[in-house]
């Protein structure tokens, strides 16, 4: 029988070449986990620490997600996403930056056994989404209510956070100080918002990290100016922060004066000497005896001459403020900045009870202001380290403990720590993946069973047998333990809460929701164009 004429007007299937796009998804995906294993050994209290060789030969040591991947110059565009994970998870919760990755690894990980099962990555993504959404509920339905007024409970998790850092034995001084931090700048108006710019840390190279302190006032990391034999303590001091130079004026344009004898020579001088004179006239007549200098581009913000009038009159002066750090220094001291000497009036200027420099151990001198009057809501916090790498670290760390401490005024929801969330949560989304239908609940369950790489990771970290561990954690769980996570002090699992190791909610929901995002987004991509 003869075959059937194909008709000239309809078109035959064609053949789709997926194996491009395919491969495309696959290197993202491998990409993306080489990232996320390199800082998985870092994650948990028995974690390892990362040294970072810059190409400036700047040496950084630190155990913080965030900084390791940032300093990590990732060169393939999926990678990139997991560096920029871990920066978003630093904005939202500032603890969990490692926890993110790992997490994002790990559903990676599944999504990847998903895909070579010849599964859609479209019902993949939406599976993962409503996982998602799912854990987020569980995990607030485990969650402990928090009042602010419970300092304890908000030590607890400050040293949580502090635990898995280079400073972790250290985290009796600094996690306390990190809450008295951050409860002085909250507004009561405002419960919810805490800028964390209002809180200073000031790094003082000498010492040990023992001798780290909260100031309530401000501390400046300079000497007084010393020049002609100036104050360095000034007790009921009146303070002016200045943004305007005390030196001879300049010409606009650059220009050379020619000067023929030694009359005009003489009048050039006196003329200087009589500016500044009445500049400091004013200074001292509206009752200022502490200067604070903003650093000037233009021109010599103080001369020699000057300093040598204002140490004349009386006055103290700290050079070279910072033009960021303005702002903070005026908050604090409750004063307005004042960028001409015209506007130099008594109600511009701050009050203290006392600006004295100190010496401090090792020959290092820093300025402190305290007693301040209507003082703004803000904390000064003097970092000491015996070396640049300790005193980095150590900053770090702070940080990330007021941010846990800054997630827990944000959300008042504690959580308990060692691995237990998300075993609970493989637990619970394994039970629930068995009521859904077809190729979801099979999506599911797999991305709970990638869950447990936390508490795997942890236990791994900690040198104990990953595999029993999991399996006796699962088995408490089941049982009805929710609080039952790995100890790693012990080598044991017991209850976490009774360990004290707890976390804020919004550091797991956030590392959840933001690590299920970006899987989602690298998954979506079938191809990678380059333009040039």
């Amino acid at each position: 029988m003869a075959a059937p004429a194909v008709s000239k007007g309809r078109s035959t299937e064609t053949f789709v070449d997926n194996k491009r796009k395919d491969d495309i998804r696959m290197a993202n995906i491998a990409a993306a986990q080489s990232v996320a294993d390199a800082v998985r050994t870092s994650l948990g209290p028995k974690g390892m620490d990362k040294m970072i060789s810059t190409a400036s030969g700047e040496v950084i040591i630190t155990n913080d997600g965030a900084t390791i991947l940032n300093k990590m110059e990732a060169r393939q565009p999926a990678a990139k996403f997991l560096v920029e994970l871990s920066k978003s998870q630093d904005v939202v919760a500032g603890d969990g930056t490692t926890t993110v990755v790992v997490i994002a690894g790990a559903l990676l990980k599944a999504s990847f056994g998903l895909l070579t099962s010849g599964i859609h990555p479209t019902i993949v993504s939406d599976s993962l989404h409503k996982v998602s959404i799912k854990a987020i509920e569980i995990l607030s339905a485990m969650a402990i209510p928090v009042e602010l007024s419970d300092r304890d409970s908000l030590v607890k998790s400050a040293s949580t956070s502090l635990n898995s850092k280079v400073v972790s034995q250290y985290s009796t001084l600094l996690a306390p100080l990190a809450v008295d931090a951050v409860l002085s700048v909250v507004d009561p108006d405002k419960p919810d918002l805490v800028d964390l710019r209002d809180i200073k840390v000031v790094k003082k190279l000498g010492g040990t990290i023992d001798d780290t302190e909260m100031v309530k006032g401000l501390v400046f990391d300079k000497k007084v100016s010393h020049a002609a034999g100036g104050a360095s303590r000034m007790e009921n001091a009146v303070i002016g922060v200045i943004q305007f130079q005390i030196s001879p004026p300049k010409t606009d344009i650059e220009q050379s004066i020619v000067i023929s004898d030694y009359l005009q020579m003489d009048r050039i001088l006196k003329e200087e000497r009589n500016y500044i004179l009445s500049m400091i006239k004013k200074i001292k007549s509206a009752g200022c005896n502490v200067l604070l200098i903003q650093k000037s581009i233009l021109r010599d913000a103080v001369t020699d001459l000057s300093l040598h009038y204002l140490a004349k009159a009386k006055i103290l002066v700290i050079k070279d403020v910072e033009r960021d750090e303005i702002e903070f220094i005026t908050k604090t001291l409750n004063c307005l900045p004042i960028s001409n000497i015209e506007h130099f009036r008594a109600e511009k200027l701050g009050k203290a009870d006392m600006v004295e420099e100190i010496a401090l151990g090792d020959g290092g001198k820093v300025v402190k202001i305290t007693g301040i009057k209507d003082m703004g809501r803000t904390s000064s916090v003097l970092v000491r380290g015996s070396n640049q790498l300790v005193l980095d670290e150590a900053e770090r760390s702070l940080h990330d403990a007021l941010c846990v401490v800054r997630c827990l005024v944000n959300k008042k929801f504690l959580i308990a720590g060692g691995g237990a969330p998300e075993i609970e949560l493989s637990r619970q989304l394994g039970a629930w993946a068995k009521v859904l239908h077809g190729m979801e609940g099979y999506c599911v369950k797999t991305f709970a069973e990638a869950l447990e790489v936390i508490p795997y990771t942890l236990a791994e970290n900690a040198g104990l047998n990953p595999i029993s561990i999991v399996t006796e954690l699962r088995n408490r769980h089941a049982q009805g333990e929710i609080n039952a996570g790995i100890n790693v002090r012990k080598g044991q699992i017991t209850n976490i809460l009774e360990e004290n190791v707890l976390q804020p909610l919004l550091v797991s929901t956030s590392a959840i929701s933001l690590a299920t995002e970006c899987v989602r987004m690298i998954l979506k991509i079938d191809d990678i164009v380059t333009v040039r």
